[in-house]
């Protein structure tokens, strides 16, 4: 297989790990739940996958790259994912160092780790000035700038889902008000639905919303125009500030194809209007679930 990176895709729900060769290509992985429980209990998780990673890879292994929920501390090397709540502050950097001795290893949010995988292998392959960006739960993402990853201060750059886009907006779990990831996660675009009058469950998530505005429920239509919006004037912002090409959009909320897509465009030829954004692009993420693991890889990239 030649030499190989390890990869780590750290997150509330799922934990991933997998090798990708110089290309970029995933030659394994697993993934397994994030259990609940305390932090040694995440952490056995973690360890197990690098032990089957390190087994398939044969000792080949040039480096380490991971990718974790944040907010994340890279001076420290800790991270403290909201929705893993028995690890604040862990360690991490300095258990896989201790997991894989002899390898240098690399630790970045998880948005900068999908920007980067799908600048390398997917809808943003060859883009200097990119935002990758994930809309489902939660609103995430990272940059990439001038063609590299930009981790900013303390690593947490890239957070675009707390961008301010209505001052009098709902309240935000970050707490604050208006933000981009208030109005327009998958979540919150169904409770904005169910409170103006659609007929769902307390449970109906995004993927309902979604099959109800292509039938045609009015109240469902204007929840995705709602949002989309929302995205618009955050990408325009985001894009204005770091004069960005190219902007790709992963998640599951994403997954509802043009029904978000089109009011997005839409809404950005009104918001950005400055003669440098008129060539911004928007663009479906391509490598879904494994663009994590390979933007890890793509830290350890020369």
């Amino acid at each position: 297989m030649g030499e190989l990176t390890l990869a780590l895709d750290v997150g509330g729900t799922k934990i991933a790990a997998g090798l990708v060769d110089r290309v970029g290509q995933l030659v394994h992985q697993a993934r397994k739940p994030t259990p609940d429980g305390d932090a040694e209990a995440v952490w056995a998780v973690v360890d197990a996958l690098i032990e089957e990673a390190l087994t398939a890879a044969r000792g080949m292994v040039r480096g380490v790259g991971v990718g974790s929920a944040g907010p994340i501390d890279l001076a420290a090397g800790t991270v403290s994912p909201i929705n893993i709540e028995s690890w604040r502050a862990f360690p991490l950097l300095g258990r896989i160092a201790r997991a894989v001795p002899n390898a240098p290893v690399r630790l970045a949010g998880d948005g900068l780790c999908m920007a980067l995988g799908e600048q390398w292998r997917g809808a943003g392959r060859g883009a200097r000035f990119l935002l990758g960006m994930v809309v489902s739960t939660g609103i995430g993402g990272g940059l990439v700038l001038d063609g590299g990853p930009y981790d900013g201060r303390t690593g947490n750059a890239g957070h675009v889902g707390h961008v301010v886009v209505d001052q009098d907006g709902p309240p935000c779990a970050c707490g604050g008000h208006g933000c981009a990831e208030a109005i327009a996660s998958g979540p919150r675009m169904a409770q904005w639905a169910r409170d103006n009058g659609w007929r769902a469950g307390p449970q109906a998530d995004a993927k309902e919303l979604a099959d109800a505005a292509v039938a045609g429920d009015p109240v469902a239509l204007r929840a995705f125009r709602r949002g989309a919006t929302a995205i618009a004037a955050m990408i325009a912002s985001v894009a204005a500030v770091c004069d960005l090409d190219l902007v790709v959009v992963g998640g599951g909320v994403a997954k509802s194809g043009p029904l978000l897509f089109d009011p997005v465009r839409d809404a950005l030829r009104r918001h950005a209007r400055l003669d440098y954004l008129r060539e911004l692009k928007v663009l479906p993420a391509e490598l879904g679930g494994d663009a994590g693991l390979i933007g890890a890889a793509a830290l350890m990239r020369p």
